[in-house]
């Protein structure tokens, strides 16, 4: 049997209770830091939206980061207040909502001159248009003006006086029994590749491109010399053979590499 507590044991005095010490398993409250946390990311939280909301106000509500002025630059043919007022850049507008792919394809639909533009934003008040224009390789003569065809074979611009070093086009295709198959754009197309495949230095020797039938190409040179190329198939072979066969005849007048496995040279 379990002896119980003596006498001494009973009458000894017991420490006091600490006041702060908490029963074990007790639910304990949030610290010091704890406490200090909350307001603390409130105010945070609170700071983190007014920034947001600042700095939409500024890109969009604001006087400060507005469209002022325009940069035009790569033009040849076409001037800049030409571009510009086809762009119709909304000045005033906030920079960040000025819709630069809407400003890319109305100058591409109202000047076909345009071949491809670049339009970026240049903060804190501008817009920049980076301009390529087309390149004529052809020209169409027709009442008295020239319709300038570039080397996808695409008509986009008339002009009152033909440029310089591009050749003229010649079709005269009425009686050909290919246009059964082949329609006088598809030709025209093949008179392109014609003369976009030259070697530089033979096309700006070249005046006129003339083109009987699909199978019927004449070009016709300075000095009088003609070449006949056939179809516009093979033409890196026909390019590179009438290269090699200009510079050992360079006294002949007409060439034919319309076989280029078989080129011919002659004076007349």
């Amino acid at each position: 049997m379990a002896a119980g507590p003596t006498t001494a044991e009973q009458r000894a005095p017991r420490a006091p209770k600490d006041p702060s010490a908490r029963p074990s398993g007790s639910p304990k409250g949030p610290g010091p830091l704890a406490r200090l946390r909350g307001p603390r990311a409130l105010l945070a939280a609170a700071a983190a939206v007014a920034l947001g909301a600042g700095g939409i106000w500024a890109l969009y509500g604001s006087s400060w980061l507005r469209v002022e002025h325009v940069k035009t630059s790569g033009t040849k043919v076409l001037t800049r207040a030409e571009v510009e007022a086809a762009a119709a850049v909304p000045l005033g507008s906030p920079l960040a909502s000025v819709d630069t792919d809407a400003i890319a394809a109305r100058l591409t639909d109202r000047l076909p001159r345009i071949d491809a533009v670049e339009v970026s934003r240049s903060w804190p008040h501008g817009i920049d248009l980076k301009v390529t224009e087309r390149k004529p390789v052809l020209l169409v003569e027709k009442g008295g003006k020239f319709i300038e065809v570039d080397d996808g074979g695409m008509r986009f611009a008339t002009v009152d006086r033909p440029p310089a070093g591009v050749p003229r086009l010649v079709m005269n295709v009425s009686g050909s029994p290919s246009l059964r198959r082949f329609d006088a754009d598809r030709l025209l197309v093949e008179a392109v590749g014609v003369t976009a495949g030259l070697p530089r230095a033979i096309a700006r020797d070249v005046r006129v491109v003339r083109v009987a039938s699909y199978d019927s190409v004449t070009l016709e040179l300075g000095g009088g010399r003609t070449v006949f190329w056939g179809s516009g198939e093979d033409g890196v072979s026909k390019a590179r053979v009438l290269a090699a066969l200009m510079k050992a005849e360079p006294e002949a007048g007409h060439f034919d590499v319309s076989a280029p496995t078989a080129p011919a040279a002659s004076r007349s």
